[in-house]
C-alpha cells in the first residue's frame, strides 16, 4: 500500500468511500475489504451509516492500530456544544476511542469558521481524533482553516476526475503542505464511456476504474473508491503494479470540461476557485 505524507500524517492513499452506502452493504464491504488488504475507510455523520462501518470493522478482525478511519462533521453540527456532542456519537456508534482523521463535511457560513476549526482543534487535543481537516473547501477557505488552527490541517476532500480541473486546490494544497483526497473519482459512471480511457485501459490490461484510480494516485493524491461489489473492490486495490507514462497522465488531464464538476450543492458549496 503507498501512503501519502501530509503535516504529519501518513494516510493510505487508496481508501474505501461508503457515500451513499446503505447499512447493509456498508457492513459487509467494510468487513471484506479491510479482511482483503484496504487499511483506510471513509464515512460520515450524514451518511448514516457510522454504526455499520463500526460493525464492519469489527467484524474484518483488522486491528484497530493497522486502520485509518475517517469521519466528517455534518454542518449542522458544527457550533461548539453540538459538535463535542456529536463527536462522541460517531465514536460511539464507530465502535471506537478515536478516529484517525476528522473533517469539516461542507462549508457553513452560519457558524464562523474560527469556532468550527476550534472545535476540531478540542477535540484532537481530547484524544478523539488524531487529525483534521476540510471537505469541499475551496482556497481561500484552505488558507483561512490554517490561519485558525493551532493544529496542522492535513487534507481537502473535493470532487476530482478526469472531467475536472483541481489545480486550485491542488497547488495550494502543496502550498500548505497538505494533501488533497479524490471522491467521486468515476464522475457518477461518465468514465465507463469514454473513449480515452477505454483505449488506456485496453492497452494495459486493466479496467477504466483502475485507469482512473491510479491516474489520480500517481499525482500523490488519496483517492477514495467504492463499490458494493466484492469482486470489484479487490479490482479497484490493484493499481500499484502498473504506472502511466507522462503522456497518459497528460492524455486524462485534457479530458477535463468547463462544466465537469458535479456534486455542487445549492446552500452548501463555496464559490468554487476558476482553473486558469
Amino acid at each position: 500500500m503507498k501512503f501519502v505524507s501530509a503535516n504529519g500524517a501518513s494516510i493510505p492513499a487508496l481508501g474505501f468511500g461508503t457515500f451513499r452506502m446503505p447499512g447493509p452493504d456498508a457492513e459487509r464491504m467494510v468487513s471484506h475489504v479491510l479482511a482483503n488488504g484496504y487499511r483506510h475507510i471513509d464515512t460520515a455523520q450524514i451518511y448514516g451509516n457510522e454504526a455499520d462501518v463500526g460493525e464492519g470493522i469489527r467484524r474484518s478482525g483488522v486491528a484497530r492500530g493497522d486502520l485509518f478511519l475517517t469521519t466528517k462533521v455534518w454542518v449542522e453540527n458544527y457550533r461548539r456544544d453540538a459538535f463535542l456532542a456529536s463527536i462522541d456519537e460517531s465514536l460511539k456508534k464507530l465502535k471506537t476511542d478515536h478516529v484517525d482523521l476528522l473533517l469539516l463535511h461542507w462549508p457553513n457560513e452560519t457558524v464562523p469558521l474560527a469556532e468550527q476549526i476550534g472545535a476540531l482543534n478540542e477535540v484532537a487535543k481530547a484524544g478523539k481524533v488524531r487529525h483534521i481537516g476540510v471537505s469541499n473547501f475551496n482556497t481561500d477557505l484552505m488558507r483561512k482553516a490554517v490561519r485558525f488552527s493551532s493544529l496542522p490541517i492535513v487534507t481537502n476532500q473535493v470532487e476530482y476526475h478526469p472531467y475536472i480541473d483541481q489545480t486550485p486546490v491542488l497547488r495550494t494544497a502543496r502550498e500548505l503542505n497538505m494533501s488533497v483526497t479524490a471522491y467521486y473519482a468515476m464522475a457518477d459512471g461518465k468514465v465507463f464511456k469514454d473513449a480515452v480511457l477505454q483505449e488506456l485501459a485496453a492497452k494495459h490490461g486493466k479496467s477504466i476504474a483502475q485507469i482512473v484510480l491510479r491516474w489520480i494516485a500517481q499525482q500523490d493524491v488519496i483517492v477514495l473508491s467504492k463499490t458494493v461489489s466484492e469482486a470489484r473492490a479487490e479490482e479497484n486495490a490493484a493499481i500499484f503494479d502498473f504506472a502511466l507514462t507522462t503522456e497518459e497522465m497528460a492524455a486524462i488531464h485534457a479530458l477535463v470540461k468547463a462544466d465537469g464538476r458535479i456534486v455542487s450543492p445549492e446552500g452548501l458549496a463555496p464559490v468554487w476557485d476558476k482553473a486558469a
